[in-house]
C-alpha cells in the first residue's frame, strides 16, 4: 500500500524527455513508481490526464525575513514552486550584530521594495550568525523546502561594522574576517555566497549597498572561501558598466570558487544587444571549463505603476506629493477634480536617474495589463499609440487609466527585456546554453513588481498562448524550470520525476491553466502592502509527498524543510 498514488497522468518527468501515460506513485516522502501502473494508494488523485511535472525550483527569490514569520511563503508557492533560493543580490539578515538590525532592514527595504515597517515587526532575530539563522529557519513548519545563501551586504556589516556599511576599503586583517563568516555560513549549509554591484541596488536612505566598490582583493578573498568548501554557488548582480574588467573579475572568481558562478542577464534599453555578447563570453569561457551561468527572465521585468503601486508618472510631481499620505480613495476622489488634474497635469519635473525619466515619460512602453495579463503587448497597444489615435495627451490618458477600478488599475512598464517591443531578445536568452531560469524575485518589490508567477508563466505564454512569435515545447520548458534550476545548486534530490527523489510534484490543468491579474493586499506584518498573484488550474502541489495546495486552496500541510547544502 502506497501513501500517494497519483493515477493516469500525463506525465513530464524533467528530464526533457517526451511525455509518457501513467501513474506516480509515493512512499515516505520519495517517489517510488514513475509510469506503468501502480498499486494501491492510502490516498489517490485521479488526474483525467492532467499534466504531472515535478514541483519547481525558483532560484531568485527573497524570502530571507518573510520565511521567519510565514509558514507558505506565496506567492510561489500559488505558483507550484515547492524549492526556493533565497538570499540573493547580496542582500539579507544574517550575520546580524544587535545593532545593525535597522541598518540591514534600510539595505533590503531600499534594494527589495519590501516593507521596513513589516519587516521590523515580523523578524524575529533570534540569530546572530549564519548558523543560527539556518537553525531558526529549520524550526519553523512551512509549506515548501527554503534554501539560503549568504549575503555579502551583511557579512561586510558583520565583519567592519559601519565602515563595511559607509563601503571603506577592506584591509587584509577586514577580508579574512569576512571570509572566515562565508566559510562558516557554507558549513553549516548556505548554499552560496551574493553580491552585487548595480547602482540600482541602494539603501532606503538612498546609499549604496554594502560591497557595491568591493575592491579584487576583498572579491577574491571571498571566492577563495566559497572554493575552501567546495560545491558551492557565487552569484553576482552587476549593471557591467565596465564590462570587460568586471567579466575578466568574476571568472577569476569562478576559477578560485570550485563550483558554479552566476549572474544576471537583462536587457536594458540603453544598450539592447549587450547582453548577446556576455552570453557569448560565457560560452568562450566554458570552453576552458570555467562554469560561468547567466540566470535570464522569461519575461520582461515589468514595473507595476498605479495610485496603489510605489510608482507611477506622477509620484514625484509636488502637487501629488501634496496628497501622497491620503488613503486610495481619497486620492482618487481629488484626482477626479477637474481643477486639480489640470494643475497636476501642468506639472512637468526632470529627473537625474534613468529610471524616473522613463517612468514619467516612457509612454510607449506603458500598457493597460489587461485580464489575462498581457506581458508581450503590441507597440500599438500603448499609452502613447492609444494616445495618438485619440488626440489627447498621454499624461491625461494614463492619468485616466490609473483611476479606473476605484484606482486600482495598474500599469505595465516593462523595464528591462523589452528594448523591441516584443520577446524574441527574450527566447534566445532562454535557450542558450549558458543560461537557467530565474529573476522571479518572490518576496520582494512588493509595491512594484509581481514576477513570482513566471513560473506559471513559462507554461501558458511560452508552452501555449504566444502569438507574436514561436514558443518552447512543454518539456523543455518542465525541464528549465524543475532539473535544470535545482542542478544550479547540486540538488540531485529534487526536479525530477524519478523513483527515489524528492515527491515534490505537480497536478496542472493545462488547458484551464491561467495567471490572475495583481492585485495589492495589505496582509505583511504592521499591515504592510505587496503586489500578489493568483493562479488558476494547479489540480495540487505536492511536497515531500504531502498535498500542500488542492485547487489553489492550502491543505494546511507543512512538510517543508530548510534545505541545506551537503
Amino acid at each position: 500500500m502506497h501513501d500517494l498514488v497519483i493515477r493516469g497522468g500525463t506525465i513530464i518527468d524533467g528530464t526533457g524527455g517526451e511525455p509518457f501515460a501513467g501513474d506516480i506513485a509515493v512512499e515516505n516522502g520519495r517517489i517510488v513508481q514513475a509510469g506503468g501502473k501502480a498499486g494501491p494508494g492510502r490516498r489517490e488523485l485521479d488526474t483525467g490526464g492532467a499534466l504531472v511535472t515535478p514541483g519547481f525550483v525558483d532560484v531568485h527569490t527573497h524570502y530571507d525575513g518573510q520565511a521567519t514569520w510565514d509558514s507558505e511563503l506565496a506567492p510561489s508557492s500559488w505558483h507550484g514552486v515547492t524549492t526556493v533560493v533565497m538570499g540573493n543580490c547580496g542582500v539579507g539578515f544574517a550575520p546580524a550584530h544587535p545593532d545593525a538590525h535597522h541598518s540591514l532592514i534600510r539595505m533590503m527595504e531600499g534594494v527589495e521594495d519590501i516593507p521596513g515597517a513589516a519587516l521590523a515587526e515580523g523578524l524575529t532575530w533570534d540569530w546572530e550568525s549564519f548558523p543560527e539563522y539556518l537553525d531558526a529557519l529549520e524550526t519553523r513548519p512551512r509549506a515548501i523546502d527554503v534554501a539560503a545563501q549568504v549575503p555579502h551586504c551583511a557579512v561586510r556589516a558583520y565583519a567592519m561594522g559601519e565602515r563595511g556599511i559607509a563601503n571603506e576599503p577592506a584591509t587584509g586583517d577586514d577580508v579574512e574576517a569576512m571570509a572566515a563568516i562565508v566559510r562558516e555560513a557554507l558549513e553549516a549549509g548556505a548554499l552560496g555566497f551574493t553580491t552585487t554591484r548595480t547602482t540600482a541596488h541602494l539603501t532606503a536612505d538612498g546609499e549604496r549597498v554594502p560591497g557595491a566598490f568591493a575592491e579584487e582583493r576583498e572579491l577574491l578573498g571571498l571566492a577563495d572561501a566559497v572554493g575552501a568548501v567546495g560545491g558551492r554557488t557565487i552569484g553576482w548582480i552587476s549593471d557591467l558598466d565596465e564590462e570587460a574588467y568586471e567579466l575578466g573579475l568574476l571568472r577569476r572568481m569562478a576559477e578560485r570558487a570550485n563550483g558554479r558562478t552566476w549572474l544576471t542577464v537583462v536587457q536594458r534599453d540603453e544598450r539592447p544587444d549587450q547582453w548577446a555578447g556576455v552570453l557569448d563570453y560565457l560560452e568562450e569561457v566554458a570552453a576552458d571549463g570555467v562554469a560561468l551561468h547567466a540566470q535570464v527572465a522569461a519575461r520582461p521585468v515589468g514595473l507595476m505603476l498605479g495610485l496603489s503601486a510605489s510608482l507611477h508618472p506622477f509620484s514625484t510631481t509636488p502637487l501629488y506629493r501634496e496628497i501622497a499620505h491620503l488613503p486610495l480613495a481619497e486620492r482618487v476622489a481629488i484626482l477626479r477634480r477637474p481643477e486639480f488634474r489640470a494643475r497636476l497635469l501642468g506639472q512637468r519635473r526632470n529627473h537625474r536617474s534613468r529610471l524616473m525619466q522613463d517612468v514619467t515619460g516612457g509612454f510607449h512602453k506603458m500598457f493597460t495589463l489587461g485580464d489575462p495579463p498581457d506581458y508581450e503587448p503590441a507597440p500599438e497597444s500603448s499609452v502613447l499609440a492609444e494616445a495618438e489615435r485619440l488626440g489627447r495627451d498621454p499624461r491625461e490618458l494614463v492619468l485616466d487609466r490609473m483611476l479606473e477600478r476605484e484606482g486600482r488599475e495598474l500599469i505595465f512598464f516593462p523595464f528591462v527585456n523589452y528594448s523591441r517591443l516584443d520577446h524574441r531578445d527574450i527566447r534566445r536568452m532562454m535557450e542558450h546554453p549558458r543560461t537557467v531560469l530565474g529573476l522571479g524575485d518572490g518576496g520582494a518589490h512588493c509595491g512594484l513588481i509581481s514576477d513570482a508567477s513566471i513560473p506559471t508563466y513559462v507554461l501558458t505564454h511560452w508552452g501555449r498562448d504566444r502569438t507574436r512569435g514561436p514558443g518552447f515545447p512543454l518539456p523543455w520548458l518542465v525541464k528549465a524550470q524543475t532539473a535544470d534550476t535545482a542542478a544550479l545548486y547540486g540538488f540531485s534530490d529534487r526536479g525530477r520525476l524519478e523513483p527515489g527523489l524528492r515527491a515534490d510534484i505537480n497536478i496542472v490543468d493545462f488547458d484551464r491553466l491561467r495567471i490572475q491579474p495583481p492585485v495589492m493586499v495589505h496582509d505583511l506584518p504592521a499591515g504592510g502592502r505587496r503586489l500578489v498573484q493568483r493562479a488558476e488550474g494547479y489540480r495540487a502541489t505536492i511536497c515531500a509527498g504531502e498535498i500542500i495546495f488542492e485547487e489553489g486552496e492550502a491543505t494546511g500541510a507543512l512538510p517543508g524543510r530548510l534545505a541545506r547544502a551537503a
